[in-house]
């Protein structure tokens, strides 16, 4: 049945995405992030998502929607750091290993700038941030309650044969996405709605929790830190953390606490060690090689020529060390850039947005991704996740806002059908001043 049901509703978006490839988009994204048909047993292996994908391209081209091509700082960054990848492909140790995962990280990157052409309403934004939260929501409402039903005795795992298959990786995932649900929380008025939400983020903090990841840990303290000063009502959102966190911890079982305590051991730790002896490994390769060593740098014969401990083979476990030792000190920075623009289009948002009541939800948007981001830079520090999609989500979110708000102010009509009344005043008042500019001269 399950099975059946997801089949129809592939096949139905599919279709619909010939027409409005804007649903294409969003159905490429649910998939690309929840992965839905690893949930199922006929559809697991199938590429559903290069389905829709191609789908969506050929809607592309036909439709006669709006297709807004531009260019922001974050999404600049981003096109260079791909075509830096393609660079530093040619240059890998092992370009027929490569290709798998440069294809996989194309096709993402490709998608993600499909989405900034397509989407571009208020109500387009808001269905995204939806599917980002629906898709992760799932696994954090369900692992939530598994945590607490098995008394915290197992961990939380992500769908096989994904980005976030393993308990470290769809822990952060899950604490990136808590700020998006706020952010939805704030757009409803009915106490239900909110009360529900404010549920769902309990129950994925939990899930994060009981996923046993140590960086996941960290992550969440870094970004409840930073949660705190953007939310409106500080008080009581510091005694719900408060709360949140001590029930969670006497809850939480003894092996989770000695699993915890081994972060300020990590001498102690194999795991740890072996994380530090293959980031020496990329800092050296990087600092010998101008362009890294391309994607399939973890093996035996990489680690024999650059690393501290030969024989202690490691993935990079970080995402910092993984762009480095992958493609170079440029690659690197290229990276690093994408996430600082993100940063500062995100405050740009945040300071700008909020005088009016009509662009408050993008101030309070740009507020949430920052607070992601931070999720994101502690706990990726820890993670291979430099390819996910989740946080690249997150830039096109803010670079769709930034423009909207932008059109807005310039009484630009970016929503249909028709513009607010305090976009119209704005309008009107350009035009007044227009046609007085005009007389001066």
């Amino acid at each position: 049945m399950r099975d059946i049901v997801l089949a129809s509703i592939l096949l139905i978006g599919t279709l619909w995405a010939l027409k409005n490839p804007y649903v294409g988009i969003l159905l490429w994204t649910w998939i690309s992030i929840m992965n839905p048909h690893r949930q199922s047993w006929e559809l697991h292996n199938l590429p559903v998502a290069a389905i829709v994908g191609g789908a969506t391209l050929i809607g592309l081209f036909l439709t006669r929607d709006r297709r807004h091509f531009f260019m922001a700082a974050p999404s600049a960054m981003l096109l260079l750091f791909t075509l830096w990848i393609c660079v530093t492909f040619m240059f890998s140790f092992y370009p027929e290993q490569s290709v798998p995962m440069l294809v996989r990280v194309l096709k993402i990157n490709l998608m993600i700038f499909v989405v900034m052409m397509l989407l571009y309403t208020r109500k387009h934004i808001t269905m995204l941030a939806w599917v980002l939260v629906g898709s992760l929501g799932f696994y954090g409402v369900k692992g939530g309650i598994f945590t607490i039903a098995s008394g915290g005795n197992h961990r939380v795992w992500g769908p096989s044969d994904s980005f976030i298959a393993g308990n470290n990786e769809v822990a952060l995932a899950l604490i990136m996405i808590i700020p998006l649900m706020y952010f939805l929380r704030t757009q409803y008025e009915r106490p239900w709605i909110r009360h529900a939400f404010l549920l769902a983020m309990i129950l994925t903090a939990v899930a994060a929790v009981g996923s046993q990841s140590r960086g996941a840990l960290l992550a969440i303290v870094a970004m409840s830190a930073l949660l705190w000063t953007r939310v409106q009502q500080k008080g009581l959102f510091a005694v719900l953390i408060i709360v949140v966190g001590i029930a969670l911890i006497a809850f939480m079982p003894e092996s989770w606490h000695n699993r915890m305590d081994t972060i300020s051991k990590y001498s102690e730790d194999n795991s740890a060690m072996g994380r530090i002896n293959a980031w020496h490994m990329t800092w050296n390769l990087a600092c010998d090689r101008f362009f890294g060593g391309g994607f399939s740098i973890y093996n035996s014969a990489t680690f024999q020529a650059y690393a501290p401990l030969p024989d202690d083979i490691h993935a990079a476990h970080s995402i910092y060390f993984q762009a480095l030792g992958e493609h170079g000190f440029v690659g690197l920075t290229l990276f690093l850039l994408i996430w600082i623009f993100t940063w500062r289009s995100a405050g740009w948002l945040r300071l700008n947005a909020k005088s009016n009541d009509e662009t408050e939800w993008a101030a309070v948007l740009g507020a949430m991704v920052q607070v992601s981001l931070v999720g994101y830079a502690v706990g990726g520090a820890f993670l291979s996740l430099a390819y996910f999609d989740l946080p690249y989500n997150m830039l096109v979110l803010v670079v769709l806002a930034r423009r909207w708000v932008e059109h807005y102010q310039a009484g630009e009509n970016f929503d249909e059908p028709e513009l607010s009344t305090a976009a119209k005043v704005i309008n009107l008042e350009n035009s007044r001043k227009s046609t007085l500019s005009g007389k001066s001269a």
